[in-house]
């Protein structure tokens, strides 16, 4: 029987920790049985350069999106200009795009603003939202519940609360797990993850951020280490680890329609 093979839902390998050595990062994920990587774009040039990115390595798909850090400096033209770039056959949804109001790197207002203009592309393109949350959880989920059409949406990088989990479940929504709940402080999220249903959970590295324990020593993270992620959550919710990639894989595999979106070869 074949290794199981996992998805890292969520990474950043155009950021200058990872995109200089790409080809070796993609090569220890492979090592690691890591069969796919999701790049995430976070502004009009970085989603550009997740395209290209993409369209360069095998197994590698992307999205793209307006980070709320930076919805301030989005030009007016923005939501034209992602439709544009949405045309690309590697991209898999929209995203990263949502509300942070723990930092003040972009009014609250125009975060909004600028999270109604990606969800009503997602609305119209019929793909899946990629939501960073922090801070702002009702704001988040009031605004969505304003786009019905959206077909799937994540909560990636979810560090909330049993009651914010349930909410974000019953608006029917997946949420993905990083290395956070590796941490030794991470007692309540890993109690949440325990509790996600098979079909909503996904698992992610958030790289070059929030390595994950035992290596999270390490400065950069990259892909290959959202196995051990994995095996944390197998653990906790008493699952084997082939039964916990082959849920979170297929899950990822449905949610970003991966089976019909185009490959590199």
């Amino acid at each position: 029987m074949s290794d199981p093979t996992l998805i890292d839902t969520h990474c950043h390998l155009t950021f200058p920790q990872l995109h200089d050595t790409v080809t070796d990062i993609l090569e220890r994920a492979r090592q690691a049985h890591v069969s796919t990587v999701i790049t995430v774009g976070t502004d009009l040039n970085d989603s550009q350069k997740c395209i290209d990115l993409a369209g360069r390595h095998a197994r590698v798909f992307c999205t793209v999106g307006i980070h709320p850090h930076q919805a301030a400096s989005a030009p007016p033209d923005a939501a034209q200009r992602l439709a544009n770039l949405i045309k690309h056959p590697h991209v898999v949804a929209v995203g990263e795009t949502g509300l942070d109001y723990h930092y003040d790197f972009s009014p609250p207002k125009t975060q909004q603003a600028i999270l109604h203009e990606q969800l009503a592309l997602a609305e119209q393109t019929q793909l899946p939202v990629v939501i960073h949350c922090r801070e702002a959880f009702d704001d988040a989920l009031t605004i969505l519940a304003e786009h019905p059409r959206v077909p799937g949406a994540v909560f990636h990088c979810f560090t909330g609360s049993h009651e914010q989990a349930k909410a974000v479940l019953e608006r029917g929504c997946m949420l993905s797990m990083t290395g956070v709940v590796t941490f030794a402080r991470s007692d309540e999220l890993r109690t949440v993850a325990s509790n996600v249903p098979d079909d909503r959970l996904m698992v992610e590295t958030d790289s070059p951020y929030l390595s994950p324990e035992p290596v999270r020593k390490q400065r950069t993270n990259e892909p290959a280490n959202v196995v051990h992620t994995a095996r944390l959550l197998a653990k906790v919710r008493g699952q084997s680890f082939a039964d916990l990639a082959r849920v979170t894989t297929a899950n990822a595999r449905t949610f970003f329609k991966l089976d019909t979106a185009a490959q590199t070869t």
